[in-house]
């Protein structure tokens, strides 16, 4: 039998000695990604701005693969109605593609919009030939559409087409059917739908409210609209942009200005505006009624840079008032959109020149930028105000506070506790405590210090116990137990939480005897405890805060909640 001893060691060596083929895939360099967004509104695009014939040859050419996304996803984008309609039959006679439901809703939708009733009715004709099965979202396009048009009775068919086939109405579906009961006066059918809609377990949304609300002040029944606004806000539904609209209109309409006011407040806390036309009918309403307007334009102030009325510049308002009114608005809009990059550059420019911005509209900058974690835009927003004399609310005051101790930015905590000890706002005791209690961790017992002289009401056993567990832990022991007999003088009584700081840091600066005395006084304070009837509020914060597990084992920064 011949042996391998020599065939292997060759076999080895040219496999070693042979090439790696190469392709020219593997040689050329990587082309870019393709992302779908850029190429959907290049699709897009070529259909608005080209005529069809050279639209249709470029298509040809674009290297994607044609499916029912992309082709639903250029229709979205709504390019003119004869273009889609073009592009939809065009997509059809592509090899190896076919439209399903969603294509076909979308493009029944463009007809409807249009208000192309036997186009979209052929389309959905078409579909049903074709085998491809409607879904809610078809039946209730055209129900919308159909009862738009004043096809009230058509609409009622696609509803109760879509129930005998078993195709199970959502949410949209339900709210759209309300909608249509609501708008041909049949109001009790459309209460029988809402209850169903209910017993289905389907939860109502804030367009679901918005339609019974309009209806409501269609009727008048304003009392009732605000009533259900509240119970909405206090279910945790948020009214939109659309509803404030919708509601505002129907008071102009209506005349009830002093509903109106309520929702204009609302508008105003959480940042929303009306649309231009809205705003115009809600100012003639308020003129025609003779109330102020003030909060309307308030509310709205970014149309004034629009030059909507030409009051606005023959009023008794400075030029200053004016430029402050617009960029109230522009600050506002870019806090609704988070545009935090735009709302620095104005506090920057605002810092080195003229514009004056108001406290409130400070302290939601503040309050937005802390919430994002910036700190340094919080802080820019702070300065502006120490350099204004102006005065935060208080919450924004302590949310700089925490931004400030989270971030190790110790000096600036004093500086904020200055800024409020100025405007008069109370931090608390439990608050003082803990700031005092975080900066002699941190290494500032100076800054801690001179945080406990500046709220000098506050002085009490669990502000003191605080100093002095900041000098502890700062290796000041004498300081410490000076602040100790200072409160002995001065009547403030000492608690469990107390001994508990002066035994622990008394052990850890190595005087175990001092340490001894006051366990024995804590004890002896523990015996009291059974004959005192009442423990003040102060003493069971101390304590709370101080004593056991909280003080040996727990990161007491934890509770700082500012």
């Amino acid at each position: 039998m011949p042996s391998n001893g020599g065939l292997l060691p060759k076999l080895r060596a040219r496999r070693r000695s042979k090439k790696p083929i190469t392709t020219a895939a593997e040689t050329a360099p990587p082309s870019p990604p393709i992302y779908m967004r850029n190429t959907i509104s290049s699709i897009s695009n070529l259909l608005r701005y080209s005529p069809w014939s050279s639209a249709q040859s470029q298509l040809h050419l674009l290297p994607i693969r044609w499916d029912s996304f992309t082709i639903n996803q250029v229709l979205k984008t709504h390019p003119p109605m004869e273009k889609s309609w073009l592009f939809f039959n065009w997509a059809s006679k592509l090899p190896s593609f076919k439209h399903d439901h969603f294509t076909y809703t979308t493009m029944l939708d463009i007809f409807g919009e249009a208000g192309r009733i036997q186009s979209m009715l052929r389309v959905f004709q078409d579909m049903a030939e074709k085998g491809i099965a409607a879904d809610a979202a078809t039946y209730t396009s055209l129900m919308h559409w159909m009862a738009k048009a004043g096809d009230f009775d058509g609409a009622v068919r696609a509803w109760e087409e879509m129930r005998t086939r078993r195709c199970r109405p959502t949410l949209v579906s339900y709210t759209a059917y309300i909608k249509v009961l609501f708008d041909h006066g049949r109001p009790r059918e459309a209460a029988r739908v809402y209850r169903e809609m209910l017993e289905v377990g389907l939860t109502p949304n804030c367009h679901t409210y918005t339609v019974l609300m309009e209806y409501l002040a269609g009727e008048g029944k304003f009392d009732a609209v605000l009533e259900v606004l509240n119970k909405l806000q206090d279910v945790g539904i948020r009214p939109d942009k659309a509803m404030c609209n919708i509601l505002v209109q129907k008071c102009s309409k209506a005349g009830e200005t002093s509903i109106m006011a309520q929702i204009l407040q609302f508008m105003k806390e959480n940042f929303i505006v009306l649309r231009r036309s809205i705003f115009l009918e809600a100012l003639e309403a308020l003129k025609i009624c003779g109330e102020s307007d003030h909060l309307l334009r308030e509310v709205n102030p970014h149309f004034s840079s629009e030059g909507i009325e030409e009051e606005i510049l023959e009023s008794k308002s400075t030029a200053t008032d004016i430029s402050s009114e617009i960029d109230r608005g522009i600050i506002l809009n870019l806090l609704t959109r988070q545009n935090f990059v735009a709302i620095d550059h104005i506090l920057s420019q605002s810092l080195h020149g003229n514009l004056l911005l108001d406290s409130n509209l400070i302290s939601a900058i503040v309050h937005a930028n802390c919430r994002n974690r910036r700190s340094t835009s919080a802080l820019m927003a702070f300065d502006y105000c120490i350099k204004t004399r102006q005065i935060l609310d208080k919450p924004a005051y302590t949310s700089l506070l925490g931004l400030s101790v989270r971030s190790g930015s110790y000096q600036k905590v004093l500086e904020i506790v200055e800024e409020m000890v100025r405007a008069n706002i109370c931090l608390g005791t439990y608050l003082v405590s803990l700031l005092i209690y975080k900066l002699g961790c941190s290494g500032f017992p100076a800054f801690a210090e001179k945080l406990f002289y500046l709220y000098s009401t506050d002085q009490n056993t669990a502000t003191c116990t605080a100093l002095i567990s900041a000098y502890l832990q700062a290796g000041e022991v004498d300081k410490g137990l000076n602040v100790y007999s200072r409160m002995r003088r001065q009547g403030i009584p000492a608690s469990a939480g107390t001994f508990v700081v002066l035994i622990f840091g008394l052990e850890k600066a190595g005087r175990p005897d001092d340490a001894e005395v006051h366990r024995k006084e804590k004890k002896r304070l523990l015996w009291g405890y059974h004959s005192r009837e009442t423990v003040s509020l102060e003493e069971s914060l101390c304590d709370y805060l101080f004593d056991g597990d909280y003080f040996l084992h727990m990161p007491l920064g934890q509770h700082l909640s500012v």
